[in-house]
């Protein structure tokens, strides 16, 4: 199946022909605050499995995990589009809301849960890990 995406002024665009390796939510500090207090949902593709066109800009920092991130945004309206971490720089964790609408994906884990508010809701039918998961399947 194919997937679009677009940030939300439509200067960056994604197309993915691939499937993801897996989904997860994030709760890590880090995706708290790049999420504005809640937790980031997220899909991981192949690299070239994704195509962006348009102008992205980039931050990078020492995550939890100790790898380094390097996330990827829309300059012009801030949108996220996706992170990179140096553990798997084969693969692109793609945010879903940068996906247009239909795309059928929804997190399968949840990481990171001790950093979790208090007040978070998690669903508990989903895998959870209290930190850093190991890869996913298919991740290597």
């Amino acid at each position: 199946m194919n997937r679009t995406g677009r940030c939300a002024c439509g200067a960056v665009t994604l197309e993915i022909t691939g499937e993801p390796i897996g989904t997860r939510q994030c709760w890590c500090r880090q995706c708290q605050q790049i999420a504005a207090g809640g937790p980031t949902n997220n899909a991981m593709f192949k690299v070239e499995d994704v195509a962006i066109t348009g102008d992205l800009a980039s931050s990078t920092w020492a995550a939890a995990s100790g790898n380094t991130l390097t996330f990827r945004f829309c300059p012009s309206c801030g949108t996220q589009i996706h992170g990179q971490s140096s553990a798997r720089p084969h693969l692109v964790t793609v945010r879903l809301g940068a996906l247009d609408e239909g795309h059928g994906l929804r997190p399968e884990v949840v990481i990171w849960t001790d950093d979790a508010p208090d007040w978070a809701v998690i669903d508990p039918a989903l895998e959870r890990f209290p930190r850093q998961p190991p890869p996913p399947p298919g991740a290597s």
